[in-house]
């Protein structure tokens, strides 16, 4: 981890130092305009890295199982004045709603997934493809 930490650091010293190179030779509108874009490219990796440490709370995860676990006890206490469909659709509904947190809250795994285009973008266009 401290190896990819350092070789992250090292890379977007080069390409600051690179782009404050020409930036300062050719003070333009639209070299502004190339600073900024290489500013939000590198917030992007702090974002990335923001989304791994703020997760969901261990707290958090209890507190919808202790839900998840007194919803379906007063399903099944109430047993005799529901419908049988209830002792389907709502472990159901409850186990689809703890799916789709757990999947937000992993932002490489999961069902949802969502590529990261603008990254991949500039991959491609600084190997010159």
């Amino acid at each position: 981890m401290l190896r990819i930490n350092h070789d992250t650091a090292q890379l977007q010293r080069k390409l600051w130092a690179a782009i404050a190179e020409l930036a300062n030779a050719q003070p333009t509108p639209v070299m502004a305009l190339a600073v900024s874009g290489m500013n939000d490219v590198l917030n992007s990796q702090g974002y990335t890295e923001a989304a791994w440490w703020n997760r969901i709370p261990h707290a958090a995860w209890g507190m919808m199982i202790a839900i998840a676990i007194v919803a379906n006890v007063l399903l099944g206490a109430g047993a005799h004045h529901t419908r049988a469909t209830l002792f389907v659709v709502v472990p159901l509904l409850v186990a689809v709603a703890f799916m789709l947190i757990a999947d937000i809250d992993s932002p490489r795994g999961g069902v949802i997934r969502v590529r990261p285009q603008n990254l991949e973008s500039l991959h491609t266009s600084l190997n010159g493809q």
